[in-house]
């Protein structure tokens, strides 16, 4: 197995103008990273789109990595102002700059839920022909390119076990799975080992991530937190400093015969190089405690 970081991870480092997407497959190769993935492209003013493509990928071949995935937003309820057809061709175009990095996989969003506007049934199940008719249309262009897509429990509508695996389920394609986000269930007040037991039989990717969680009748702890989907107050952990129960989960994905790329997704308020030190120092030790036992 692998143990990876997501361009992500320095969202603080990118803002501050620290790294971008071409220094990133350099800076996570020094710091002892043997996988990487792209949350997206962020692309400089005045550059072609097509052309910094290109010139990430010259600089994951310098760097010595293939990109594992690349994540990027998507909608097929509201998207491209809910016109379906329209979400559908943007996501292929990203497909299309998936390629042209070099990933040989592809996370999308399904949808963020109805907003507030929307007349009818609001429920997961009433979105769920187009969510599946969506990642279907997305996944049989991608294999054309050999690239694998899937979806992740994340965005609170789309986030606890039982909704995602209904995707799945849709769906029902060789080539679609699921980026499987240890912490990301508890956005949704679900527990991270009981959901890995659902989702790993079609997990294509993990996310490492860890969160620090606090009751939602507790006082507001102010700045850095936010609120689980009931009500909860979550903020972003170095791994291994938080409440997410990895070497449970670890074990979870050992049963499973998981051995693909597992990926730290750090957002945490912390300086980004140095939580990912850490995280990184105590990910490599949970993996050998469960993985080597």
């Amino acid at each position: 197995m692998k143990i990876g970081v997501s361009s992500y991870s320095f969202f603080r480092y990118y803002k501050e103008g620290k790294i971008n997407d071409l220094t990133f497959p350099a800076k996570a190769k020094e710091m002892g990273f043997e996988a990487i993935e792209y949350a997206g492209l962020t692309v400089p003013e005045g550059e072609n789109e097509i052309e910094w493509a290109k010139k990430v990928r010259s600089a994951c071949d310098e760097a010595g990595f293939q990109v594992s995935n690349f994540t990027i937003g998507a909608d097929f309820i509201n998207g491209s102002n809910g016109d379906f057809d329209a979400e559908v061709e943007r996501v292929k175009h990203q497909v299309d700059l998936a390629e042209i990095i070099g990933a040989t996989g592809m996370r999308h969003d399904a949808t963020f839920g109805f907003l507030p506007e929307h007349k009818g049934p609001r429920t997961f199940d009433y979105a769920l022909p187009t969510v599946v008719k969506g990642c279907r249309a997305i996944t049989e262009y991608a294999a054309t390119k050999n690239i694998r897509t899937m979806v992740e429990n994340h965005g609170f509508f789309s986030q606890n076990a039982e909704r995602v695996e209904k995707i799945m389920a849709g769906v029902n394609h060789p080539n679609f799975g699921w980026l499987v986000d240890m912490g990301n269930f508890a956005c949704a007040d679900e527990d991270s080992g009981y959901a890995l037991g659902i989702a790993m039989q079609y997990a294509f990717h993990v996310h490492a991530k860890d969160f620090h969680k606090k009751d939602g009748s507790m006082p507001n702890p102010g700045e850095g937190w936010f609120r689980s989907r009931g009500g909860n107050y979550l903020r972003g952990a170095i791994i291994g400093h938080g409440d997410i129960p990895i070497v449970r989960c670890l074990e979870i994905m050992k049963r499973a015969g998981y051995d693909g790329v597992f990926s730290i997704e750090f957002e945490g308020m912390e300086d980004n190089e140095r939580a990912l030190n850490i995280g990184l120092a105590n990910l490599k030790r949970f993996v050998k405690q469960v993985y080597e036992a």
